[in-house]
C-alpha cells in the first residue's frame, strides 16, 4: 500500500494582461511518495483549472523548463519529490515562479534579461577554424576536467533568479552568464579569452559584483556551483594582467596581503587598502571611530599575529595562482 500525505499548496497567480496584482489560490489534495513537484501543476491544471500556465518539456531535468521556487527554494518542478519538499518545509508548499516581477503569466516569467546577459559573454569558442582540417581538435580529458563541469549548465536561470545582487542590481551578470565565460576561457581551444575577461571585469555589472553568498550553489540543480567559476575568474583577470585598478581589484589584493602579513583579516587596513587614505577619513572615518571604540575594529599599528603565521604563508604561497 503505497502512502500518501494531503498537502495544502499555495500557487501563484497572474496575469499580466488581466491582472492588476498577483494574488494566490489555495488547493489540498493527497500526494503520493512518487510525485514530483511538476506532477502536482499537470494536477492543477488538467483537473482544477485549465487556464493555470506553466513551461515543462523534457521531465528529465535537462531542458531547464519547469524552475520553480517552492517555498523560495528554487527547484526543478520535474526533479524535486513533493516528499522530500515535506520534510524540509511540512506539508504546506507555496509555488512561485521563479521571479515574480518578471512574472508573464503564472509560473511563466519573461527572461529576456536572462538571456540578454547569457548572450553577453561571447558564449562561444573564438577560434581560427581550418575549413578543410586533417585532424580532429582533440582535448585531452585532463584539458576537459579543467571546465570543472561548467558545461553541465542547463540554462534553467535558477541561480541567476535565486542571486540577491540580480534582485538589486539590474546591471549585474549573474552567476551563470559567469559561468558560462569561465566555460570557454578555461577551454584549451579558446583564443577570446583577453577580450572575455575585459568585457566582464567592469564594476557594477561583473564578476566583482558577486557577493560571496553561495545562493547560486544552492540554487543550481546540476551542481555547476557558480560561485567558484566566479573566483577563477577574479584569478583569471591578474594571470592575464586585465585587471584595473579599482576598490574592488585593490579589495583582492589587500585581504591577500592581510592574510599574509597578520595571519588574520585586518578590517582597517583593508578599508584603507581598497579606498585610500583620503577616501577612507571622508566616507569611512565616523564609522570606523564608533567601530574602533567599540572595540570591533584594531588599527593596523596594533594588529595581532596569528601564532600560527609560517604555516599560512605557506597555505597563502601555494594556493596562489595569481600574481598580484
Amino acid at each position: 500500500m503505497s502512502i500518501k500525505k494531503e498537502v495544502t499548496f499555495h500557487i501563484f497567480r497572474f496575469n499580466r494582461d488581466t491582472d492588476y496584482l498577483p494574488y494566490y489560490q489555495t488547493y489540498k489534495f493527497e500526494v503520493g511518495a512518487d510525485e514530483v513537484v511538476l506532477d502536482i501543476l499537470n494536477k492543477i491544471k488538467w483537473e482544477h483549472d485549465g487556464s493555470f500556465s506553466y513551461r515543462r518539456s523534457c521531465r528529465h531535468g535537462i531542458c531547464g523548463s519547469c524552475s520553480v521556487k517552492v517555498n523560495h527554494k528554487p527547484t526543478l518542478a520535474c526533479k524535486d519529490r513533493v516528499f522530500d519538499l515535506i520534510d524540509i518545509f511540512g506539508t504546506n508548499l507555496t509555488i512561485d515562479p521563479q521571479s515574480q516581477k518578471r512574472a508573464v503569466k503564472d509560473m511563466i516569467i519573461d527572461k529576456g534579461d536572462f538571456w540578454e546577459k547569457y548572450n553577453s559573454v561571447t558564449p562561444y569558442l573564438v577560434s581560427e577554424i581550418d575549413e578543410n582540417p586533417t585532424q580532429e581538435n582533440l582535448v585531452t580529458p585532463h584539458e576537459y576536467e579543467m571546465l570543472q563541469e561548467a558545461d553541465y549548465c542547463i540554462q534553467c536561470g535558477g541561480c541567476y533568479y535565486a542571486c540577491p545582487a540580480v534582485e538589486v542590481n539590474d546591471s549585474y551578470l549573474g552567476p551563470a552568464a559567469l559561468a558560462l565565460a569561465m566555460r570557454f576561457n578555461k577551454d584549451v581551444r579558446d583564443h577570446g579569452v583577453e577580450d572575455r575577461l575585459r568585457d566582464i571585469n567592469n564594476l557594477g555589472s561583473g564578476i566583482w559584483d558577486c557577493v560571496k553568498c553561495n545562493e547560486c550553489a544552492e540554487a543550481c540543480p546540476k551542481g555547476v556551483n557558480p560561485i567558484s567559476k566566479i573566483t577563477i575568474l577574479h584569478q583569471q583577470t591578474f594571470q592575464k594582467g586585465v585587471h584595473n585598478n579599482d576598490v574592488a581589484t585593490r579589495h583582492a589584493v589587500g585581504f591577500k596581503k592581510s592574510i599574509d602579513k597578520f595571519g588574520m583579516l585586518d578590517e582597517a587596513g583593508l578599508v584603507m587598502y581598497s579606498d585610500g587614505l583620503v577616501k577612507t577619513a571622508l566616507h569611512h572615518g565616523p564609522v570606523g571611530l564608533k567601530m574602533f571604540m567599540s572595540g570591533k575594529v584594531t588599527m593596523p599599528w596594533n594588529m595581532p599575529k596569528s601564532d600560527k603565521l609560517d604555516e599560512i604563508k605557506k597555505l597563502v604561497k601555494i594556493s596562489s595562482k595569481a600574481k598580484f
